[in-house]
């Protein structure tokens, strides 16, 4: 079997995303949160809550794993559940004060951090490479859709 073209993309993709996940997640665990609770923190800050579904399409967390991890920021004060204005029965996720002067905290703390990876980098490269994981994105979320409008 012959080695398609894109493998060498994929492998790269893979292992920059370990390679990053590996970096970030260091850098999270020291500001004393695991990554999915600062997933939900960064997701949060600056709005004024989200419901679960909007939240869970934001975030890298699964269904599964969400309610978990805002019910352990809620018992650390960090998030509260309250009624959404537009429908009552489902419930909106919000940072309190404590998470909010959390996030102002440690998002731009993480923001730093990983600005020491990109100040490697040239503008034109950062540029170029924005551009190029768009256009694989859109071509696989185009891909997505028609694998569900085929189902």
């Amino acid at each position: 079997m012959t080695q398609k073209t894109f493998m060498p993309v994929l492998y790269e993709l893979v292992r920059t995303y370990q390679a990053f996940e590996t970096y970030s997640a260091a850098h999270i665990r020291l500001l004393g949160l695991t990554a999915s609770q600062f997933d939900i923190i960064a997701t949060l800050g600056n709005t004024e809550g989200m419901s679960f579904k909007d939240l869970g399409e934001k975030t890298l967390i699964t269904k599964g794993t969400l309610t978990g991890v805002v019910d352990r920021l809620e018992a650390k004060t960090l998030v509260r559940r309250v009624a959404s204005p537009k429908d009552g029965r489902s419930q909106m996720v919000q940072l309190t004060k404590a998470g909010e002067k959390l996030f102002a905290k440690v998002f731009p703390a993480h923001l730093c951090h990983l600005e020491q990876v990109f100040s490697g980098l040239s503008q034109k490269n950062i540029e170029n490479t924005a551009s190029v994981l768009k256009q694989l994105r859109i071509a696989f979320s185009a891909a997505s859709l028609n694998l569900e409008e085929a189902a």
